[in-house]
């Protein structure tokens, strides 16, 4: 397989054109590839589309429970923060 002429990004910014109103026919024109070719990249883009949905709800839900840990890391290292300032003073008096 040759190497791409457009990478993921840019092919997106080229389908976002079209969706902003410019016919396929122009789009295809301006960037010199096939209506097969544009087609096949829409065609992806909707097969991704559900894809990445299901990612960013998966890394939604990751981030919470992280957020969830540091937040209960956090109070537990407070906690013994306090607890050893605690121990301190009173072998200090």
């Amino acid at each position: 397989m040759g190497k791409r002429k457009f990478n993921d990004e840019r092919i997106m910014d080229i389908l976002k054109e079209h969706q902003s109103g410019m016919t396929v026919t122009d789009v295809c024109n301006k960037y010199g590839i096939s209506e097969p070719t544009f087609y096949r990249w829409q065609s992806l883009q909707l097969k991704n589309v559900g894809f990445d949905v299901k990612r960013l709800r998966a890394l939604e839900e990751e981030n919470r429970k992280l957020k969830k840990l540091l937040a209960e890391t956090m109070l537990a290292a407070a906690t013994l923060s306090e607890m050893l300032e605690k121990t301190s003073n009173k072998e200090s008096a």
